[in-house]
């Protein structure tokens, strides 16, 4: 065992779990109507718990243990043969549990943005659990846990395809099979807490040096340059995100910069351990340009109430930087180099397998998913409910004292 990678890991541990709990919860707070605040946060905070347990019983099994290209096997069910001493690599395997757990929680957190303000509470958790393990745990088993993406040389660090294009993806068939939101999109309110929504934002900034770096899984260079090109990338997205709000509104907001800094986040997420400052700037300038204009062609073209814009954001933006991997990955623009034999077209054409895979797979059984959660506990709340307000409907509390 190493003490120092132990103790970095640990402490990104920490760090991946506060982007959920908080801050992904007060950053999709702030972006919803005040009589649905609560709802949201009670969604983030519930998936926490349920997914805690279901990568104890057997997500984390079915995502490492050793098994076929596709799936997982059992061995390594409720943490079966983990013992004090048990390694994984030359950190203790139950820190390796803990901090992949964290990117279970966060997975399916991501996806209630899409489907906010709607939703009943029953069809949220049935969704989430079995999404984990029919959705996020094979996809895991495919990049990270030695599966056939694996053996192919994909480049995913810290989770464009297991985590942004998964999520991603299963926002819009969530969307598409629950329906946009009541007056969507003329006759929506904005959101009623900024301020919250950037504080929510800053910690996820901060906790994606843990998710970013936190993936070389030692305290190392990788791990300092990982955080570096984190950085510059979520940067380089707000300032960019503003910059073109500016122009074609005249007015900067606050919302606009925060979600730049997320869609810059995104986009470097898979690429963060291949590339350099170079390219974390590009990236950065790239996810800010494609995500926002994302945004605007879901909503105003396809008319899709993606409703905090988790496939335009996570999704295009994990998609892009899963591709861009194998562009600034190479050592001609500073980045750690492909591997030996490897063109930068083959590199591409392999990180194109794993996106169409991952998002085949995530729609199919998220839809099958959606369907049987429709099934046995339906979707979508009543229109009453959802005038009411999910907070008082839902959960009997109010955010505000009135």
């Amino acid at each position: 065992m190493n003490g120092a990678n132990t103790a970095w890991i640990l402490t990104s541990t920490a760090l991946v779990l506060f982007m959920t709990l908080p801050g992904l919860a007060l950053f999709y707070a702030g972006l919803v109507q005040s009589k649905n605040v609560l709802s949201v946060m009670m969604h983030c905070f519930a998936i926490a718990c349920l997914v805690s347990l279901i990568w104890l019983i057997v997500g984390y099994s079915l995502a490492f243990d050793e098994g076929n290209a596709i799936i997982g096997g059992f061995g390594k069910v409720m943490l079966n043969g983990v013992g004090w001493d048990s390694l994984s690599g030359d950190i203790p395997e139950n820190v390796f549990f803990m901090f992949q757990m964290t990117f279970a929680i966060i997975t399916p957190a991501l996806i209630v943005g899409a489907y906010v303000e709607r939703i009943k509470f029953s069809a949220v958790l049935m969704f989430s659990g079995l999404w984990l393990v029919f959705v996020y745990a094979p996809v895991t088993h495919w990049v990270w846990g030695g599966g056939w993406l694996a053996e192919m040389g994909v480049m995913d660090f810290a989770g464009g395809l297991v985590v942004h294009a998964t999520a991603g993806t299963a926002a819009i068939v969530a969307v598409k099979m629950l329906g946009n939101r009541t007056g969507f999109p003329t006759h929506l309110r904005p959101p009623h807490n900024p301020g919250m929504t950037m504080i929510g934002a800053a910690m996820l900034w901060v906790g994606w040096f843990g998710f970013n770096a936190g993936s070389a899984l030692a305290a190392d260079g990788n791990a300092g340059m990982a955080m570096t090109v984190t950085h510059i990338s979520a940067a380089t997205a707000s300032m960019v995100w503003v910059v073109i709000e500016w122009i074609k509104f005249g007015k900067p907001s606050l919302i606009g910069i925060v979600t730049g800094m997320v869609a810059g986040l995104a986009t470097i997420t898979p690429a963060s351990g291949f590339v350099g400052p170079v390219g974390g700037l590009c990236i950065g300038l790239a996810g800010g340009i494609i995500c926002y204009y994302a945004v605007n062609f879901i909503k105003n073209k396809l008319n899709i109430d993606d409703s905090l814009d988790v496939f335009a954001v996570h999704g295009v933006g994990g998609i892009t930087g899963t591709l861009l991997a194998a562009v600034f990955g190479a050592a001609s623009f500073g980045g750690v180099g492909l591997a030996d034999g490897v063109t930068m077209g083959n590199q591409l054409g392999v990180q194109a397998l794993g996106v169409v895979a991952t998002v085949l797979w995530t729609a199919v059984f998220s839809w099958l998913i959606l369907l049987l959660t429709k099934a046995v506990c339906g979707l979508r709340v009543s229109e009453d409910q959802i005038t009411e307000g999910l907070d008082l409907a839902g959960h009997g509390e109010r955010g505000y004292s009135l």
